[in-house]
Parts: structure tokens; sequence; C-alpha cells
């Protein structure tokens, strides 16, 4: 059987949460599997570990092609290999190249790990669905449009859009996210979600039929994220590696994009609500992540609470780093609004650092009691829950002792598993 898997978001160098669930279920599926052959369809030739699915220590080099053009992949079984699919525009590739590829060479099976099945697809179609948070909280995320930069040719696109949809749509990043989400749910033979909240969502506001839906959750690097040891050298390890990005402890920090879906103005009031409360607080507060919709609202909090010396933010990091940087953190924060799982809740459980999280949308189903959950609404409690995970003791001993236990329950190779016996039924 071919197996047919979008590699496009995983190929991108500053992954989140869809772009890391695709990047590892890649790779444990070519441990996984040596009976089946697979294709991995990209957008820019593949890079480091997806080039390289058989080793854990790799280095980017220049793509390597067969005589039929394909990219040639390392992979543990040999049963890999990847085709650049060129399109000349930075908008609707899954539409429209991926699209024609399927009329010419399609697969037996095509997975998408990122929620939009292009229009064109093999009967045989699963298509991962992470959450639906546009259309519960639209005002939370942005509505750029899609298509040229030049304004004429923008408009152009539109119009086409709405034609082609009755005026039901238009060229914009959430009237494309809602039509994909209505067309994957319609079209695909089976769609997985990454969690149980994510599945009712999508029973509640798009009518999904229950016996459609499989829940499989994701996992996390269990290699990368562990508790340390005592040892000397890891410890001096971890405080060389939080110093190179300008950390200073004791700090509790923040990761994932500055974005106002995750909340991250009230964690700044929060924040300066708490050292009101404990005017000697010592501890920093680092945002971790790459900017993004909203982080001007994050930047005008933090200067109008007058936190610039005690709030800072460091940009992406790598990932290999951070297991360091949660290790040697007082707590772990993630007051988002809305999340379809969460991943940073399971790296903070597997390097035993305490949570404080809201209890809201897929986190309560991720955390359980791992976490101090808080009300993302109220800066006052987060402030609340902060304070009692800094200063309680036996609070914080027995969240990290809950997370530790918990987050065996996860794991990328139970999810590959999982998924590859979905792919296998059809």
């Amino acid at each position: 059987m071919l197996i047919g898997i979008d590699a496009s978001r995983a190929n991108r160098a500053h992954k989140s949460g869809t772009e890391w669930y695709s990047y590892y279920l890649i790779r444990h599926l070519a441990q996984l599997d040596k009976d089946n052959e697979y294709i991995l369809y990209t957008d820019t030739p593949l890079m480091g570990g997806l080039a390289d699915l058989a080793n854990d220590f790799f280095e980017d080099s220049a793509p390597v092609y067969d005589e039929e053009g394909y990219q040639k992949i390392t992979s543990p079984h040999n049963n890999f290999k990847a085709k650049v699919l060129n399109w000349p525009w930075k908008f609707f590739w899954t539409q429209g190249r991926l699209s024609l590829e399927m009329i010419w060479n399609s697969p037996d099976v095509l997975f998408i790990p990122a929620h939009a099945l292009p229009i064109i697809h093999p009967k045989k179609s699963l298509v991962t669905i992470h959450d639906i948070g546009f259309k519960r909280e639209g005002q939370l995320y942005e509505r750029s449009s899609i298509g040229p930069e030049k304004h004429l040719r923008q408009r152009t696109i539109d119009l086409l859009v709405r034609l082609l949809t009755f005026n039901r749509y238009g060229a914009n990043t959430f009237d494309y996210l809602d039509w994909s989400t209505r067309f994957s749910l319609r079209k695909a033979r089976v769609i997985i979600t990454i969690s149980k909240f994510t599945k009712n969502e999508l029973k509640e506001c798009y009518g999904a039929k229950e016996e459609k839906i499989k829940v499989i959750y994701n996992g996390y690097n269990n290699d990368l994220y562990k508790k340390m040891t005592t040892n000397s050298a890891d410890i001096l390890k971890a405080k060389n590696i939080i110093s190179s990005y300008g950390l200073r402890e004791p700090y509790i920090f923040y990761v994932g994009r500055l974005e106002k879906k995750k909340n991250i103005a009230a964690l700044v009031e929060a924040f300066y609500l708490l050292k009101n409360q404990v005017p000697d607080l010592p501890y920093k507060l680092y945002l971790i992540g790459d900017a993004s919709f909203g982080f001007d609202d994050i930047k005008y909090s933090i200067f109008g609470y007058h936190l610039e010396n005690d709030i800072m933010t460091t940009g992406w990091i790598r990932e290999n780093d951070l297991p360091y940087i949660f290790s040697q953190a007082r707590a772990f924060v993630f007051p988002s609004n809305y999340e379809g799982f969460g991943i940073p809740l399971l790296q903070a459980m597997a390097t035993g650092t305490p949570i404080v999280a809201s209890g809201v949308t897929a986190i309560p189903e991720i955390a359980g009691e791992a976490a101090e959950l808080v009300d993302p609404a109220n800066p006052l409690d987060i402030a609340r829950g902060l304070k009692e995970v800094l200063t309680n003791e036996t609070l914080r001993q027995d969240l990290i002792a809950k997370g530790l236990e918990r987050v065996k329950n996860y794991s990328w190779e139970k999810c590959a598993k999982e998924t590859l016996s979905l792919i296998k039924a059809l």
C-alpha cells in the first residue's frame, strides 16, 4: 500500500503544536512500519529529521534526488521518499498543487496531519483536526487575507472565492479554516482529533458524526524531556544553556506562540498583581516563542505595568534546549483561552516542572490533577495559582509527582501505532 502524507507543516523551521505533531508522527511511522510504502508531499525540500528518518542525530545537507525526481529520504526500512511539489504562489498550495498531484499520482491512502484536505483526494483519506478555536473564539484569531500582496490581485482572488462559494466565504484565513473543516468532515473517510474535547466541539459546532471521529492523543519527545539528574555536569550544562538565552534564575516561564489566543496579556496583569501581593518576589517571567497575532497587546501590557525588568521575551528556542529551561524553572504557566491539547503540558510533566494552567477547553483533560488550574478570564485567579505553586512546597511536590505519573500515558510511539491501525483499517 502506498501512503501519502502532507509533510509541509512538519518541515517548518519554527514548529509549534501542529508542526511537531506532524513531524514526530512521520518519524515514528517510519520506525514502526516496514510493510507499506510512503511518499511525503512538501512545498520545499525536506530537511533535518525529515530527510533522515533513521537517526536521532542528523545534520542538514543539500537534498538529493533520484532519477524520477523524488527527494531521497533515509529511513529505517528504506520505504520513504519525498516529492517536492513546486507552486508559484505562497497561498493555496494544498488546494492547488497537492490537488493536481492527486489527479495524476494519487496514493492508496492520503493522510493530512494538519486540518485541510485537498479538494481532489483519494477516497481513503484521513485528516487530523486539532481544534476549532477560530469557530468558538473568533475574536482571538487574525482574519488576514489570502492571496498576492498587491491589493488589486488580492481583491481579485477574494472575488473569485466568493463567486465559487456563492458569497459564503472570502479569501481570508478565518473563512478558509471554516470551509476546510466542513470539507474535511464531509469528505475524509476518518477524522482524527487529539482530544475528546475537540471531538465534542466538532459534534456541537459542525454536527460531525460520532462514528467518523477517532481520538488519538499527542505525545512528547521522551528522549529529550525527562526529569534532570542531580549530576553536577548536567546542572552546569542546564545553567549554561539558560544563560545563553539571557535567562536568569529564579524564574517562571511560558512557552508557545505569543498571541492573543494564548492569553498572555492576562498573564502579564496577573504577574503584576502577584508582585503587588508579594513585593519581594524574586522571580522573573520569561515568555518563550515567536510573536504572532496580538503580540502588540502583550508589549503594551508589559510597558503599561512597568514590568520591563521583570518580564522578558526570548523569541523561539531550539527544542534540544527547552528541557533544560523546563528543569530549571520554578513553575511553568500555560494560561491559554483555548487549546485542543497543549503539548507543553506533557513536556512540563515529564521534566518535573510544576504547572499553573487554565482550567478550560482540553487542558483539564490532558493535565488532570497534575496542574494547578485557574480561570484564564480572571487575572486575580491566575495570580492566586502562581502564588500557590511558588510558595506552597507541599503542593509543588504533589504536582510534580502526579505529573511524572500522568505523562506515562502519552507517547509519540503510541500515537503513531494508533494512527497506523486506522490507516490499515481503511
